[in-house]
């Protein structure tokens, strides 16, 4: 695989679709924040005028060859030597690298608080990214290169990509090649079968592969975007193979894809279905209790499942594995958080209630510009501009593999986000019960990702302070947000933080870090140990999956993941 393209690939997976605050911008929003630059613009005129002249001056020293301006040495667009040694395409960075240093130095002075900032910094770099001379042609040396290495065939080919995206993925730039991939043949390939169907999720029960097993199973309920088998793509980074190869009864949860009908699934209907795969679990692997994992907005519906768990007097809930997940999240933990506002939010809500579901591509696409640079120009460039296929990267396939979102999901989680139910002790209601953490005092296990711009991992180590929890553990894992999930041991550069000295963890994230170890390779050992110590005695696996109630149907990854809406 080339360099450039394993360069594409781990950027993007970086930006995997997640739920969060910012499924509740809506286009008033972004209308605000441009609103806002034109405020302040108007508030001071000289200031404007003052680093126009300066930008001025900028221009002045290029159109004469004395300016310094040069790229980040870091900055990939910029790598071609052309940008340095050609007059031209030099004169063409400056010009817009003199329009990124205006722009940035007039925001610098703006008189803002953290939150305007944020927004103002976050619009600013959508255009900024969309003016970089890279994403053109006429301003991209290296595609003229490939035009004339390639006899003009990749010019030829770029268009034919460009016409694909039109007719097959409703106008938006691919970001994967899904040829290579089939589930049950080269992704999802974990054996197993369906156990339990409702018309909510399947529940899958996966085929020991060990003589003996724990007698305490383990759940993991996946995000409500994109499919369950973000689990187990790959064999090499397959976390139900992890599972069941350490002797752990693996039990999955797969989510219906709702149609506008189904619109009306909301939290407590999510929760219930999580509720009932725990008692099947129990009732076919005759365990007390099961172990429960989850990632993203998995998480939030696993910590809201635990809440009512114990609100009800149950002990059926084992140990709490939450990867990636922000329970209690600022304004201020991303910089597109900035543009969620309380009009926005009731706007998105209601066009989310007419139109019954968000769309799976609406969500996608809208995701997508939230994050331009790295989801949408990037692909330009490589499928349009230099004429190559995306690459053919699992976790893309998976990503692109998204489903709706339920109108009435979307409102429980902005409620959520909106009261910061999970800091309440007992002053918020959902779920038919007062939602309350602190009673919760399941083992706790959860990770942050270092580099994660979608839940950052200081918001993620808050979740430590929530639950009433004795035992809990916070690690920290390199790469972000899926990709720190996926970092087994065959990964040559996995590593993870962890506390040096056991005891309770402190207050904050910055002081955590400060007693910390780098621990060079992959989390999943650590985690393992940590999930076995918890899962009672060893016992002789069973020889067929599920039982008399609830039989084994078809064949894991099951139906609704390809199911067609």
């Amino acid at each position: 695989m080339a360099r450039s393209e394993v360069k594409l690939e781990n950027e993007a997976a970086q930006s995997t679709n997640a739920l969060g605050p910012l499924i509740g911008v809506a286009r008033e929003d972004f209308v605000s924040a441009v609103a806002l630059l034109l405020r302040e613009t108007a508030s001071d005129p000289t200031r404007f005028i003052r680093h126009s002249a300066a930008m001025a001056q900028d221009m002045v020293k290029i159109l004469t060859g004395k300016s310094e301006l040069a790229p980040d040495p870091k900055d990939k667009r910029f790598m071609d030597p052309a940008w340095a040694y050609n007059p031209f395409f030099r004169a063409g960075a400056q010009y817009y690298l003199a329009v990124q240093k205006g722009m940035r130095g007039w925001l610098e002075e703006l008189e803002l608080d953290e939150l305007e900032r944020n927004r103002a910094n976050f619009i600013a770099n959508i255009i900024l990214d969309g003016l970089a001379p890279t994403n053109t042609l006429v301003g991209n040396p290296t595609a003229q290169k490939r035009v004339i290495d390639s006899g003009g065939l990749s010019l030829i080919k770029g268009l034919q990509n460009a016409y694909n995206d039109i007719v097959h993925n409703k106008g938006m730039v691919s970001q994967v090649d899904k040829r290579p991939f089939k589930l049950g043949e080269n992704v999802a390939t974990s054996k197993g079968a369906v156990v339990l169907r409702t018309e909510m999720m399947e529940l899958i029960h996966y085929a020991p592969t060990t003589d003996e097993v724990y007698e305490t199973p383990q759940l993991t309920i996946p995000p409500q975007i994109n499919k369950m088998y973000i689990n187990d793509l790959s064999p090499d980074k397959s976390v139900v193979k992890w599972q069941v190869d350490n002797g752990i009864q693996t039990f999955v949860i797969s989510w219906r894809n709702p149609t506008k009908e189904q619109g009306k699934w909301g939290m407590a209907d999510y929760v219930h279905s999580c509720s009932e795969a725990m008692d099947a679990v129990a009732a076919i692997t005759g365990a007390k209790k099961v172990n429960v994992s989850a990632g993203c907005s998995g998480g939030q519906t696993a910590a809201m499942l635990a809440s009512k768990l114990a609100a009800d007097k149950s002990d059926l809930l084992g140990t709490l594995t939450l990867m990636v997940c922000v329970l209690h999240p600022m304004a201020t933990d991303i910089e597109a958080g900035s543009l969620v506002s309380e009009n926005g939010m009731k706007l998105a809500r209601q066009r989310a209630s007419k139109a019954g579901v968000i769309k799976a591509d609406d969500l996608a696409r809208g995701f997508a510009w939230l994050r331009p640079n790295d989801l949408i120009w990037n692909y330009v460039i490589n499928n349009y501009l230099l004429g190559a296929d995306p690459p053919a990267f699992d976790v893309l396939f998976w990503n692109a593999d998204a489903t709706n979102l339920s109108a009435s999901l979307m409102g429980d989680f902005l409620t959520v986000y909106e009261t910061l139910a999970f800091t309440k002790k007992g002053e918020v209601e959902m779920v038919d019960h007062k939602i309350d953490l602190s009673k919760v005092t399941s083992d706790l296990f959860i990770l942050g990702g270092v580099t994660d711009h979608i839940t950052p991992w200081k918001a993620t180590y808050r979740s430590t302070q929530l639950f009433g929890s004795k035992d809990v553990t916070y690690v920290l894992s390199q790469s972000g947000h899926m990709q720190a999930i996926l970092n087994p041991p065959t990964n040559p550069k996995a590593k993870y933080f962890v506390q040096a000295k056991k005891g309770k963890l402190p207050a904050t994230a910055d002081e955590w870090l400060q007693g910390t170890e780098e621990v060079k390779g992959s989390w999943w050992p650590l985690w393992m140990e940590w999930v076995q110590a918890r899962s009672g005695k060893k016992k002789a696996a069973p020889v067929a999956l599920g039982n008399d109630t609830y039989p084994p149907m078809e064949a894991a990854p099951g139906l609704y993941v390809v199911e067609e809406v």
